[in-house]
C-alpha cells in the first residue's frame, strides 16, 4: 500500500527537466520540512534533493521530473525523483581531480538509505533522510 494511502503527509510537484528545477525542488523540500516541524533535516534533505534532480537532468531524457516528499515513520522524510529513463543510477568512481561524478556518493553520505525502482514509464530514485 502506498504511504500516502496510509495517511502520511506528502508533497508532489512535476518540474521541467532543467537545471533550474533543483532550486524549485529545494524550496519545496524546505517548505515541506518546515510544515512538518522537521527543520533540522533541511540541510541534508536539500543536498539530497539537489543531487537527485541534478542526476535526473543530466542522465535522463524527457521533458519533466516528478518530485515527491513523504513524511515517514522514522521522524524523517522520503525524497524521490521519478524520470523517464529505465536505466538505474550508477554510483560513480571519479578521479580525485574530477569536478563532478560524486552525486550518488553525496546522497549515500547524507541519507539513511537510498535506492531506485522501475516504474511504468521510467524509474523512481529515492532517499530517506532522518533526524
Amino acid at each position: 500500500m502506498d504511504q500516502a494511502a496510509r495517511g502520511r503527509p506528502s508533497y508532489v510537484r512535476t518540474l521541467p527537466r532543467l537545471e533550474e528545477s533543483a532550486a524549485a525542488a529545494r524550496r519545496l523540500t524546505e517548505h515541506a520540512l518546515s510544515a512538518w516541524g522537521l527543520d533540522a533535516l533541511v540541510p541534508d534533505a536539500s543536498l539530497v534533493i539537489t543531487e537527485l534532480v541534478a542526476n535526473a537532468v543530466r542522465h535522463t531524457r524527457g521533458e519533466s521530473l516528478r518530485v515527491v516528499l513523504r513524511r515517514n515513520e522514522h521522524d524523517g522524510v522520503e525524497i524521490s525523483v521519478a524520470d523517464g529513463s529505465c536505466e538505474r543510477p550508477v554510483r560513480g568512481q571519479p578521479e580525485v581531480e574530477a569536478v563532478g561524478g560524486r552525486g550518488l556518493q553525496l546522497v549515500e553520505a547524507f541519507a539513511a538509505d537510498w535506492g531506485s525502482e522501475p516504474g511504468p514509464n521510467g524509474k523512481r530514485v529515492w532517499a530517506e533522510v532522518r533526524g
